[in-house]
């Protein structure tokens, strides 16, 4: 008896499932691999990567007859970044995280060794300081903001990053010597979050966390204090929450459900943690 047709709507999820699998590991698919991994025939994958290269979704080799994405992609992701990206997408969960800590959140992304502050949200207690902090930089060797991003990269790549790069003492506590900082990188997995305090600004303390995008760090998130603001709990007491965030902005990201929250008995709020990527 033939297999059944797939319906317009099984065919629509199976290519947006074959979109999705690309990242930084799969780069490219061959009929017969896409075949395979999906539980396809050879025609039926054939017609489908053939599809989506009609449509510029992705791009097949000549030569190699192998499929990567294509230009249709780029301009999806223009126009997301032009309707606010990754900024708009990160905002409503930095509201909430500055709201429940009390404290500045702030959301960085990656530009060569620094991190770039992209959305950043005040706590009830109002500025920490007269301009904003989004476009400013970080370096990846003074704070909590950088280091929760550096450290989570594979070793050799932030070796790359890094080796041999000259580092400037921003206070008396930044720390520019290479072994101490791998150390530090080291304990930052470790303990799965970043703590400094007048490492990069003398005035100010901060903890933050990474951001994963499927298993790779994309990102930290981060919540600063003044060091002479008085609050009611210590800024590490926020750090459940501070990962919940986290971790929901990844599953966001990661284009996965959300993970059942359990209850934290220190706050009497359902959060979730983690050291890395799920």
């Amino acid at each position: 008896m033939p297999t059944p047709s797939p319906t317009p709507l099984q065919t629509v999820d199976r290519a947006l499932e074959v979109l999705l699998s690309f990242d930084e590991y799969r780069k490219e698919w061959g009929v017969l691999e896409l075949a395979e991994e999906f539980g396809l025939t050879r025609s039926t994958a054939q017609r489908l990567l053939a599809a989506l290269a009609a449509r510029g979704f992705l791009h097949a080799d000549p030569h190699t007859r192998r499929y990567r994405l294509g230009p249709a992609i780029w301009k999806t992701a223009a126009m997301w970044e032009r309707g606010g990206g990754l900024a708009a997408l990160s905002e409503p969960f930095l509201a909430d995280l500055a709201r429940e800590t009390d404290r500045t959140a702030l959301f960085c992304t990656p530009d060569g060794a620094y991190v770039r502050c992209i959305t950043a949200v005040d706590g009830v207690d109002g500025p920490r300081r007269a301009h904003p902090y989004i476009g400013d930089v970080f370096p990846a060797h003074a704070g909590a903001t950088s280091r929760a991003y550096f450290a989570f990269l594979v070793p050799t790549e932030r070796s790359a990053l890094l080796h041999g790069r000259p580092s400037a003492r921003y206070s008396e506590l930044t720390e520019v010597d290479e072994d101490a900082l791998r150390q530090l990188f080291d304990g930052t997995v470790l303990g799965g979050y970043a703590a400094s305090e007048g490492e990069f600004d003398a005035t100010s303390r901060a903890i933050a966390v990474p951001v994963f995008a499927g298993r790779r760090p994309v990102g930290s998130l981060s919540l600063l204090e003044d060091k002479t603001t008085e609050h009611d709990d210590l800024l590490i007491d926020a750090l459940p929450t501070l990962r919940t965030t986290a971790d929901a902005l990844s599953d966001l990201l990661s284009n996965r459900p959300p993970a059942a929250p359990r209850r934290d008995w220190r706050r009497g709020r359902g959060t979730t943690s983690t050291n890395g990527p799920r």
